[in-house]
C-alpha cells in the first residue's frame, strides 16, 4: 500500500509538472522577476498625465533619451519604428514611451513634433526635474549633464537601453543598443501570445 501511494504522488507530481507552462526563451537580456521599474507619474505629449497602468494590455516599450541626442535616440526610435512596422497588426497591441532625461528642453510641444515622426502610436512623456529624477531612480537610468560651448548647447549622457513590460504592466526584458530587430520583435511575440 505504501509502494502504491508513493507512486501516485509520483505521478501526480509528474503530472502537474508536464502542464506547467515553460517560461520563454527569449534573446533579450530576461528581466522577468526585477524588483524596480514599477511604476512613473510622468505627462504625455498631448498634455495628458500617465502611469503605467494606463497601457494594461500592451507590451510596452519604454526608451529613455533626449530630443537634441545626435545618435542614440534617432537611432533607437527608428529600430522601434522598424519593429513596429515588422510586427504588423499584431503593433497595435505594443505601446512605446520615449522618456525624456532633458526636461529642461523638452517640452510637451517639443516632444509632440519629435516623438509622432517615428511612428503617431509612440509618446514622448515628460516630468519636472524631480520627477524625472524619480522616474529616474526606480527604472536604475542614470542620467547626466555634460557641459557645451554656452549653457543651451549642453548634451546628455544616458543608459541607452530599453525595458519592456508585459501586458500586466511587469518589467520582462532589456533591450541592448543595436540590438537587431527581429531578435527584439521575437521577443515580442512571445509576450504577446
Amino acid at each position: 500500500m505504501k509502494k502504491l501511494f508513493a507512486f501516485a504522488l509520483i505521478a501526480l507530481a509528474l503530472l502537474a509538472g508536464c502542464s506547467e507552462k515553460p517560461a520563454p526563451a527569449f534573446k533579450s537580456t530576461d528581466l522577468t522577476g526585477a524588483s524596480f521599474g514599477k511604476d512613473f507619474a510622468l505627462t504625455d505629449h498631448n498634455g495628458k498625465p500617465r502611469t503605467m497602468a494606463d497601457f494594461k494590455g500592451k507590451v510596452v516599450i519604454m526608451f529613455f533619451g533626449y530630443t537634441q541626442c545626435p545618435d542614440v535616440c534617432p537611432t533607437t526610435m527608428a529600430e522601434m519604428s522598424e519593429i513596429m512596422k515588422t510586427l504588423g497588426p499584431q503593433a497595435d497591441q505594443v505601446q512605446v514611451l520615449f522618456v525624456t532625461v532633458d526636461p529642461e528642453r523638452d517640452t510637451q510641444q517639443l516632444l509632440a513634433e519629435y516623438v509622432p515622426v517615428f511612428d503617431k502610436r509612440f509618446l514622448g512623456l515628460y516630468g519636472t526635474p524631480e520627477q524625472t529624477a524619480a522616474v529616474g531612480k526606480e527604472f536604475k537610468v542614470m542620467y547626466s549633464k555634460v557641459p557645451g560651448k554656452d549653457p543651451r548647447s549642453y548634451s546628455m549622457d544616458h543608459t541607452a537601453a530599453s525595458y519592456v513590460f508585459d501586458k500586466q504592466g511587469k518589467i520582462r526584458l532589456l533591450i541592448r543598443p543595436g540590438q537587431p530587430v527581429s531578435i527584439t520583435v521575437q521577443d515580442l511575440k512571445l509576450l504577446l501570445s
